[in-house]
């Protein structure tokens, strides 16, 4: 089976970066905001679903970077294929979850929900200059890190 993921890119005024710490299945990953397609929408739908869903935050999605062109089985289920998309995305309001200063700094109000859901997680923005393929857990979201830096 095929997994297809959207990610977005969202670099600040500031020129920070945003990622998503999270805490899955006992594991720590640090990512691009996004998550899985749902039958029946489009990638830059998903896109906003997710930022709206994780975030609260209306996002315009911009330009086409980079779509997964190799295989990359699942860190999750080694039965599924992952097929990242992943786009520039520009806020149309300011962000208001929470941004922390430290990777994996959950709140009591994001434990409960880790209790809960047995995962969790958390937003931070690095700067341009701490900002490299080593800041991101994942073996694709590496790439487009290596891509962001080379062309921004």
């Amino acid at each position: 089976m095929i997994s297809v993921r959207v990610y977005g890119i969202l670099i600040d005024v500031e020129r920070r970066v945003l990622v998503s710490d999270e805490f899955i299945r006992g594991a720590y990953y640090t990512k691009f905001p996004g998550g899985g397609l749902e039958f029946g929408e489009g990638t830059r739908e998903c896109l906003r679903r997710e930022f709206m869903e994780e975030m609260g935050l209306a996002v315009d999605v911009g330009r086409h970077i980079y779509t997964t062109d190799f295989y990359q089985r699942s860190a999750f289920n080694p039965d599924h294929q992952i097929l990242s998309i992943y786009y520039e995305v520009r806020a149309l309001e300011p962000i208001h979850v929470p941004l922390r200063e430290t990777a994996f700094a959950f709140d009591e109000h994001q434990l409960e929900i880790y209790r809960q859901r047995g995962e969790t997680e958390t937003f931070r923005l690095i700067g341009w200059e701490g900002f490299s393929e080593e800041s991101v857990s994942l073996p694709i979201d590496k790439i487009v890190a290596g891509m962001i830096k080379e062309s921004w």
